[in-house]
Parts: C-alpha cells; sequence; structure tokens
C-alpha cells in the first residue's frame, strides 16, 4: 500500500501494489493511464509492506474513507520531512 502525490503535494493517490519499485517507476514516468498521469502524481511519500494482499487492499480502503488531515498525519509519522522517496525505493527493494 503507498501513497504518491505532486510536486507541490496537494493531491494525495492511495493505491496497491505488489511491487513498489515498479509502480514507482511507472508513476514517476506517467506510465499509468488515469488519475494519477492526469495530475502528475509523480512522487511517493508513503508505503506499508503487507504478505497478504487482502490486508493490503483493506488497509487502501481504510486510509481512502479518512479525512486529509489524518491522512497527512499518518505521512508525516512516516515521513516528517515529507521527502520524495522514489530513489529510496529504487535502492532499498
Amino acid at each position: 500500500m503507498y501513497i504518491v502525490t505532486i510536486k507541490n503535494k496537494t493531491v494525495l493517490y492511495i493505491g496497491v501494489t505488489n511491487d513498489l519499485r515498479r509502480r514507482t517507476y511507472e508513476h514517476e514516468y506517467s506510465l499509468i493511464p488515469g488519475f494519477t498521469q492526469k495530475y502528475n502524481c509523480n512522487f511517493l511519500i508513503y508505503y506499508e509492506h503487507f504478505q497478504d494482499i487482502e490486508d493490503a487492499i483493506k488497509r487502501e480502503k481504510q486510509i481512502k474513507k479518512w479525512r486529509r488531515e489524518k491522512k497527512e498525519k499518518l505521512i508525516k509519522e512516516f515521513n516528517p520531512n515529507l521527502e520524495f522517496l522514489n530513489e529510496r525505493i529504487y535502492d532499498t527493494l
């Protein structure tokens, strides 16, 4: 489960993938048609790992229901400086 944003961090997109490195690359280079391509959601700012895809999907749906403020709090607890994590993901996964 992951969250990507745009350069000025005003738009959040929450998604699920079984390959975060690949998906981050796809977002960074706008290779996925739809919302993220239209709004240039190219920057990873949050992620969680799950062993079971069903758990990841449940978490994605849970967070999508949250108000913006709660999402921002979650992101800042994980990534206090709101850094773009794309390069970190490429290097660590």
